[in-house]
């Protein structure tokens, strides 16, 4: 007898099945994984060299600095998603990154250590006090998926934006794209994935001179504190990254159906970057685009699957982590125009389910609206990101048009 329809059992009773990631993967999950690493390091890579040069720090510095971030997102996504099940993946803070590229030259490097050791202690305080689920619960459904769709449509349409560069590159991974689409829709992307490479080389554009072997070697740097760091570093990384990661990236799982509980991943990832940042990680959140490579249908035709998805993700950041000279190297050798075309083409699907789950309701389907367009404009103020001030212009709009009156 199948216990689901058993009169004598609830669905509480009803446990899972062994956990088997290997045997429920695939290859459309494998590929998800893949797209999804690679969009996060091309995304915001140079980032992270960019500040280490304008610092000064040196090239062992800077590989240890992307060493540890690495480590750190590849232990605490394998082993959060195996643990609930879910596709759970985890990213370095970009407007972190972002903003140390400013600030940390102006503070030594020992004091910088010393704030994002701030950072992370306050990170998971947050997480074990659990006030973060609290919140969470009160975001209506649609706000949060409108949430999603904004944090994705600027990445969705970078590949038309693209076009006009590369044309024939981006023409050719559409079109292989709507028609594997159409006769093989789970191998859609990895085809597109694999066609455009070949494109690329024919076009000339695949460029690896400066690709070279050479293996990440940690650098521990022993931390210093000062007031001047704590303030100009530490709080203000905080606040992105609560603001521009943790709060979109729970987003995108409660709006593709995971209600996973945030207090133990923010808590674990705050205390992850707490013992990594002596060797340079300036925190590790919760991802959000990168995160929804792996929540959508693109990535398991099964939703219970997909944690696989977020499993393989973990397992190339921990190869980025070890080679990660070589895996820079790769990715400086293919177009930009590749890379952002097969990331947006991989969030369609969870595009359009954000924006069909925004608008179900239609008591907050102007609110949602209202969230998606703020969240859309990459509007930054305060140097926090349009995440953030998509989710209170949401919120404010619902409140103030349904709020009960008097």
């Amino acid at each position: 007898m199948n216990p689901s329809s058993s009169p004598d059992l609830s669905p509480a009773d009803v446990r899972p099945g062994p956990l088997r990631p290997f045997a429920d993967t695939s290859l459309s999950a494998l590929v998800a994984g893949f797209v999804a690493m690679m969009t996060g390091y091309t995304s915001s890579l140079v980032l992270m060299f960019q500040a280490g040069q304008a610092a000064h720090l040196t090239d062992a510095q800077i590989s240890s600095w992307i060493w540890a971030l690495s480590i750190g997102m590849a232990l605490c996504t394998i082993g959060l998603s195996l643990r609930f099940r879910a596709p759970i993946v985890i990213a370095w803070s970009t407007p972190g990154a972002a903003l140390l590229v400013s600030s940390l030259p102006h503070v030594t490097y020992p004091e910088a250590i010393g704030a994002f050791i701030v950072c992370a202690a306050l990170l998971t305080v947050v997480g074990l006090t659990g006030w973060f689920d609290t919140l969470m619960k009160k975001i209506p459904a649609g706000i949060a998926s409108a949430l999603l769709a904004g944090i994705l449509f600027e990445i969705g349409i970078e590949i038309f934006r693209a076009a006009q560069f590369q044309t024939a590159l981006v023409l050719t991974m559409f079109f292989t794209y709507l028609i594997v689409k159409r006769l093989a829709p789970r191998y859609a992307i990895v085809t597109t994935l694999i066609v455009g490479t070949a494109a690329a080389g024919a076009l000339g554009l695949l460029d690896f001179s400066r690709f070279h072997v050479a293996l990440a070697h940690p650098v521990f740097t022993m931390p210093a504190f000062s007031a001047a760091a704590s303030i100009s570093i530490g709080i203000p990384l905080f606040v992105v990254a609560m603001a521009s990661q943790n709060v979109p990236g729970i987003a995108v799982l409660r709006a593709d159906g995971y209600t996973t509980p945030s207090a133990p991943l923010i808590s674990t990832t705050g205390i992850a970057s707490l013992l990594l940042a002596p060797f340079g990680s300036h925190g590790i959140n919760l991802a959000a685009i990168t995160a929804a490579i792996c929540t959508g249908p693109e990535a398991h035709e099964n939703r219970d699957k997909r944690y696989t998805a977020a499993v393989w993700c973990g397992i190339f950041y921990l190869i980025a982590g070890i080679f990660g000279a070589t895996i820079a190297a790769l990715f400086a050798a293919l177009p930009k125009a590749l890379v952002v075309s097969v990331a947006a083409l991989a969030l369609f699907g969870s595009i359009m389910s954000g924006l069909a789950n925004a608008m179900q309701d239609t008591k907050q389907r102007e609110a949602a609206l209202v969230t998606f367009m703020v969240t859309a404009s990459g509007l930054t103020l305060l140097s926090i990101g349009s995440a953030f001030w998509g989710l209170v212009a949401g919120v404010l709009t619902q409140l103030v048009l349904n709020a009960r009156r008097a």
